[in-house]
């Protein structure tokens, strides 16, 4: 079988394409050498000619994939702790992303939950630090559920779009919708950068700071901590009061 005749296969008569659809988004924040997106906008190219209702049970499989994805992060978070900030957050940039994380939480709270899932690397250290701070779990589990439900339907209509522009051509959609995601992620990094080169520092941060509170980051750490909270920023999500602890959030 060419690689062409199994994406053509994905189809909602096949097995195979719920196997797909639940457990690579599943385990892609463990391993993610697994392309979840990827995975879900090839099955919307291969389905893109077909009217089948299941093809929302294909959507709905996607969405409980990632939706276990996370919670399975936050289970290892907060069973393996120890374990978890050796393998993720030892390195100097593991740091950076596990402090951005954890400040981003007490900031955005459940808007970063569903936020992360469209940045970057940031899916992976903020649902493990949830696990790790112990965050809620009566408003984690609702947050990854329309996180889920969002990013399923996303990915999954992106690869119906290449599909349709390209039914002779399935490699030809495939390709057109990733390069939509990449569009899309570039214009949202473009517009990031554009909001934090335009908006002046708040003087509580450039005077307030004590002398022990950690920096902020270089320039050639803007894709990780600072970058990713001006992202969240970007996306319209709005700040509780910093007075909040992780443990005391209800």
């Amino acid at each position: 079988m060419t690689l062409s005749n199994a994406l053509t296969s994905l189809q909602p008569d096949s097995i195979l394409s719920y196997v797909i659809a639940i457990v690579v988004p599943a385990l892609d924040a463990i391993f993610p050498v697994l392309p979840s997106e990827t995975a879900v906008i090839a099955l919307g190219v291969a389905t893109a000619g077909s009217t089948d209702p299941r093809i929302a049970l294909l959507v709905g499989c996607a969405a409980l994939g990632a939706f276990l994805g996370d919670n399975l992060c936050y289970l290892i978070g907060r069973r393996f702790g120890p374990r978890v900030e050796r393998r993720f957050f030892s390195s100097a940039r593991g740091a950076r992303q596990r402090a951005w994380a954890e400040r981003s939480l007490d900031r955005y709270g459940t808007q970063l939950i569903i936020v992360c899932r469209f940045i970057p690397g940031g899916r992976t250290a903020v649902t493990l630090c949830c696990g790790l701070i112990g965050f809620p779990r009566r408003r984690y589990v609702p947050a990854t559920a329309v996180a889920a439900v969002a990013w399923a339907t996303y990915s999954f209509f992106i690869g119906r779009l290449g599909g349709k522009a390209f039914e002779d051509n399935i490699w030809a959609g495939l390709l057109l919708s990733i390069g939509i995601t990449l569009v899309i992620s570039a214009l949202v990094e473009a517009f990031r950068r554009s909001r934090r080169r335009s908006q002046p520092r708040s003087p509580g941060r450039s005077q307030g700071r004590s002398p022990a509170a950690p920096a902020e980051p270089d320039a050639g750490d803007e894709g990780d901590e600072a970058g990713q909270d001006q992202a969240m920023a970007g996306h319209g999500c709005t700040r509780p009061s910093r007075a909040e602890g992780h443990h005391g959030r209800s």
